[in-house]
C-alpha cells in the first residue's frame, strides 16, 4: 500500500516535466524576445547612446524630463487617441454587421467567415502600398473625380483625410477578425430568448438593442480591449502611407519611437518614449475597461 503514493508522485512529476518541456519553446521565446529586451530598455532609459559608441553615457532622468515636455511626444499621444476615437466605433459597427451577416445566412457560414477574415491575414505593407497607389494623383479614382468635379482630394496630403484613410484601412483589416469574436457570442445566445421576446411583442430593432447587444458584452469587452492596445501600437500603415505627415497629423507613438531611436540615433530617448507609451496604454486600457464593465454591470454582467 505504501508504494502507491510513491508511484503516483513519480507519475505526477513525470507529467509536470512533460508540461515544462511542452511549454519550453514559448518560455524561451518570451525570455529572448520579451524579458531580455525589456531589461535592456529599462537600462537604456537612463542612458544616452547612439547605437554606435561602445559605451552608453548615463544621463539620469534627463530623457524622462525631455520626453514629458516634448511637443512631438504629446502630439503622438493625441494622435493615438484621435485614431482610437475614430477606429473603435467604426470597427465595432463593421464587426457586428459582418457577424450578423454570417450568423443569418442559411448556408456556407464557414465560407463567409473565412472570406471576411482574409483581410486580417494580408500584409500591412502590401495593403498600404495598394491603398497609396489607389489614392495617387493619376489613379483611376482621382482621374474619375477630376473628370466629374474638376478636382480631386489630396488624400494623403491633408491631415484629416490622411487620418480617415488610415482608420478606414485599419477597420477593413480588423473588422473580419473581430466579427468572429462577435459571431461566437451570437451563437451562444439561445434561440428561445428571441422567441419569448417575439411572443411578448418585441420587434427586431428592440430585440437587437435590448437583447442582442447586452448579451454580447463579453465579445464587446474583448474587442474593445484589443482595439485600444492596437491603436497605441500601429506603425506599418502610417509609416508606409504618410511617414507621420502631413505636419505630424498621423505621427503615432511607434513612429516617434522609430524616429528618435533609428533616425536620430537616440536609443535611450526612444526607449523612454516606448516606456511612456506602455504606461499610457496600460492606463488607457484600465480606464476604458472600467467604462465597459460599468455598462456590463448595468445589464447584470459580473
Amino acid at each position: 500500500m505504501s508504494t502507491i503514493p510513491v508511484t503516483m508522485k513519480k507519475q505526477a512529476a513525470k507529467k509536470e516535466l512533460q508540461g515544462w518541456l511542452l511549454a519550453s519553446p514559448y518560455l524561451l521565446f518570451t525570455l529572448i524576445f520579451f524579458f531580455i529586451p525589456l531589461l535592456w530598455s529599462l537600462f537604456l532609459v537612463f542612458q544616452n547612446w547612439n547605437l554606435i559608441s561602445p559605451t552608453p553615457t548615463f544621463v539620469g532622468l534627463a530623457n524622462f524630463q525631455e520626453a514629458l515636455t516634448s511637443p512631438r511626444v504629446w502630439q503622438a499621444f493625441l494622435v493615438s487617441y484621435k485614431f482610437m476615437a475614430l477606429f473603435i466605433p467604426l470597427v465595432l459597427a463593421a464587426a457586428i454587421g459582418l457577424a450578423l451577416i454570417i450568423h443569418l445566412v442559411p448556408r456556407f457560414k464557414p465560407l463567409f467567415a473565412v472570406g471576411f477574415f482574409l483581410p486580417y491575414l494580408a500584409s500591412g505593407v502590401v495593403t498600404s502600398l495598394v491603398v497609396r497607389g489607389f489614392l495617387s494623383y493619376d489613379s483611376p479614382l482621382n482621374s474619375f473625380l477630376r473628370t466629374i468635379f474638376g478636382t480631386s482630394p489630396d488624400w494623403l496630403g491633408n491631415g484629416t483625410l490622411a487620418t480617415l484613410v488610415i482608420v478606414l484601412m485599419m477597420v477593413w483589416k480588423f473588422a473580419g477578425y473581430y466579427s468572429l469574436i462577435f459571431l461566437s457570442g451570437l451563437q451562444g445566445i439561445p434561440a428561445e430568448v428571441y422567441e419569448a421576446a417575439s411572443i411578448d411583442g418585441a420587434n427586431a430593432w428592440t430585440r437587437f438593442w435590448r437583447m442582442t447587444l447586452p448579451m454580447l458584452y463579453p465579445a464587446f469587452y474583448t474587442v474593445i480591449i484589443l482595439a485600444v492596445g492596437l491603436m497605441f501600437s500601429i506603425f506599418t500603415e502610417p509609416f508606409t502611407l504618410t511617414n507621420g505627415g502631413p505636419q505630424m497629423a498621423t505621427q503615432t507613438w511607434q513612429l516617434e519611437i522609430y524616429y528618435q531611436a533609428f533616425n536620430q540615433f537616440r536609443s535611450g530617448y526612444g526607449a523612454t518614449i516606448a516606456l511612456l507609451n506602455a504606461v499610457a496604454t496600460f492606463i488607457s486600457i484600465i480606464l476604458i475597461r472600467r467604462i465597459v464593465e460599468a455598462w456590463g454591470h448595468h445589464y447584470g454582467w459580473d
